[in-house]
Parts: C-alpha cells; sequence; structure tokens
C-alpha cells in the first residue's frame, strides 16, 4: 500500500502523522511524507521592487521552513515499530491544492493522509480549503484526521 502523508506543520497535520505512526499497515507499504512549499508572491510598484536578494532570502526562508516541517512529521514516523514501512520524504513546490493531488497521481498513492486545517467558515470562504479540494480532486482514497479540540464534549454510550 502506498500511502501518501500531506504535512503542514498545523496541529491537524501533526494529529495526520499520529494517525499514521500509530496505525498497522500491510507488509510491504510505502509512507511519502510531503510538503508543499509555495513562495509568495510579491507584487509592487516598479520604484519600490525588493532586490534580488531579498527574493532568494524569502525562497530560502520558504525551502527551511518546508523541511522543518517534513523533519518533524520523519522524526514522528521514526517511533513506527514496523520496520519493514518504507519511509520516504519530498519538498514539492507550489500551491498545496494541486501540489497534494498531483504527487498522488504521479506516486500511484493508494490513499491521501492529511490533516484539516479546521478554518472558519469565513477563512474557508476566502481561501478554500486544502483538504476540501483533495477530497474532491484525488484519485484515490483520502482520509481527513482532525485532532479533537481541548474543549470538545465526548459523547459516551
Amino acid at each position: 500500500m502506498k500511502i501518501l502523508l500531506a504535512v503542514d506543520g498545523s496541529a491537524d497535520s501533526a494529529a495526520a502523522v499520529e494517525e499514521v505512526a500509530q496505525r498497522p499497515w500491510p507488509p510491504q507499504s510505502e509512507v511519502k511524507v510531503i510538503t508543499a512549499a509555495e513562495t509568495p508572491l510579491m507584487v509592487g510598484m516598479e520604484p519600490w521592487v525588493p532586490s534580488q536578494e531579498y527574493f532568494d532570502q524569502v525562497e530560502r526562508a520558504v525551502r527551511e521552513a518546508a523541511q522543518a516541517v517534513i523533519d518533524a512529521a520523519l522524526e514522528k514516523l521514526k517511533t513506527i515499530e514496523d520496520k519493514t514501512l518504507k519511509i520516504s520524504s519530498e519538498t514539492i513546490q507550489g500551491s498545496p491544492r494541486e501540489a497534494i493531488v498531483e504527487e498522488a497521481e504521479h506516486w500511484g498513492a493508494d490513499l491521501i493522509v492529511m490533516g484539516s486545517r479546521g478554518l472558519g467558515a469565513w477563512n474557508r470562504l476566502l481561501l478554500g480549503s486544502v483538504s476540501s479540494a483533495v477530497v474532491h480532486h484525488a484519485k484515490c482514497s483520502v482520509e481527513i484526521v482532525r485532532r479533537s479540540q481541548p474543549n470538545e464534549r465526548k459523547v459516551s454510550s
């Protein structure tokens, strides 16, 4: 089984990593940890355009942040007892919505596991939900992991 684990450093993303780390997977399964690094677009008027050095620094900071997110997920996955589980990672340039779906298709993933950022209705309206876009466009199964909120009441039966 090929599991694509998409991470972004959020608390819900950490819950998705935890879910993958705790679950028993079929023998010879593979986990590929990815994060999408999107360099912010800088728009400005000609006299106020920052130097090329500034753009290089922004791009380097984005790459370093993406690597830190990957490293944190890989550190947690080291706790998996099944040592036959093959684990790899990659930082992908681009928008998370497209990058996750495209990488899943390119890699031949059987399952995408990712966290729900839990954006409020207003932010979802303005930004859209990455998890929703992946669910609607992926050609494989998608599991969205939501961390439980501290104030959530648990219903017992």
